[in-house]
């Protein structure tokens, strides 16, 4: 159990510090980085008051691993996806209405730097002001952006082979991912995110390439015969692979090559990363950052793929010791890994977390 919460504390720590990171030059094309921080690009963090702050990406993983933990506590998981529909309306009034809620089904509402307006996804909140929520079958929109896949990295995390095993982990993630953001091959990304971060979570040990190619195998087997993006899917994941095995290019070249600007193109990009700087977090975080396009987006994704890898313990104490979201983090990971206290027994923590929804007191 301990190294299956290093593992959770891993993801969400790695995936902040990729977003905290990478939202300094989202948006940017590779030249204007390296105006702005040199031939090399950006090499750590650009400190606000000597604190890495938490941008999007990083609040809706709080948001929805917070509502998957409502589901948890209630011992309903056909009802998880619409415990994270909830959570995630929640987060989106807290992008317009940033002040402290008098009343709030997520305790994470409660905390300040979860409620600073940092989407600059107008679709995506939109798509949660209405009272229908999206289905990959009836998608509110069409979008393709990336702005919904740290959900899905939620969803991975509460895989635990019990109420969520690894096939329903990728349909849920595909349908979490759907509720803001209906381009079928974005939704597919979503559904091979949470299958990868399942696995990496349940057998640290195994080689990443493994994760990645069952994924996308199981992403096939599972969606092939209903939508035929996913074939096209498969196959452009299976083309980052071959390309970071053969290392015939220099990797920030490959990186631009990307564009890394729709959901697929992000998750194509964040898998490469990921396998050319397996074994080195910090130069892991400098190459999924340095191109242009969604910068927080390929971050995130790799944080939280080599964060649960790895573990917390092994990340960088340089990037943890500013992380401003750090201790909400850790704490959502923690109860993600342990699961809803055993039957019979009565928690008081957990109640005032997730039955009133009210963060701990100091």
């Amino acid at each position: 159990m301990e190294k299956r919460v290093d593992a959770c504390r891993g993801c969400l720590l790695g995936l902040a510090v990729g977003d905290a990171m990478g939202h300094t030059v989202d948006g940017k094309d590779w030249q204007e980085i390296q105006e702005d921080y040199g031939p090399n690009g950006l090499l750590g963090y650009d400190l606000a008051n000597g604190q890495a702050a938490a941008s999007a990406y990083t609040q809706v993983v709080a948001f929805v691993s917070n509502g998957l933990l409502m589901g948890v506590t209630r011992g309903k998981p056909e009802l998880y996806l619409r415990y994270i529909n909830l959570s995630l309306r929640e987060w989106a009034r807290a992008q317009y209405f940033p002040r402290d809620p008098e009343k709030s089904y997520c305790w994470v509402a409660k905390i300040p730097q979860m409620r600073v307006r940092a989407c600059k996804d107008s679709r995506m909140l939109d798509a949660l002001r209405i009272d229908t929520p999206g289905t990959m079958d009836r998608p509110t929109n069409r979008a393709s952006t990336p702005g919904g896949l740290p959900g899905a990295v939620a969803v991975g995390l509460a895989c635990d082979g019990r109420a969520l095993c690894r096939e329903n982990a990728m349909l849920l993630g595909a349908q979490c991912v759907a509720l803001t953001h209906g381009n079928v091959e974005t939704f597919l990304c979503g559904g091979v995110v949470a299958a990868v971060i399942a696995s990496v979570a349940q057998d640290t040990s195994k080689p990443l390439k493994a994760h990645f190619e069952g994924a996308i195998t199981q992403l096939t087997e599972c969606f092939g015969t209903q939508y035929p993006q996913a074939q096209e899917l498969a196959d452009s994941l299976r083309r980052s692979i071959h390309c970071a095995e053969a290392l015939a290019r220099e990797p920030r070249e490959v990186m631009e090559k990307y564009c890394c600007d729709t959901a697929a193109q992000c998750l194509s990009a964040a898998m490469y990363a990921s396998l050319v700087c397996q074994e080195d977090f910090d130069s892991a975080m400098i190459l999924a950052v340095n191109h242009s396009g969604r910068s927080a987006a390929v971050g995130a994704l790799v944080g939280a793929v080599l964060g649960t890898q790895m573990g917390a313990q092994a990340l960088p104490e340089f990037y943890l010791e500013c992380l401003e979201p750090a201790p909400v983090l850790e704490e959502l990971a923690t109860d993600l890994a342990l699961g809803s206290p055993t039957a019979g027994l009565f928690d008081d923590d957990w109640d005032q977390k997730y039955v009133q929804g009210l963060p701990l007191r100091p």
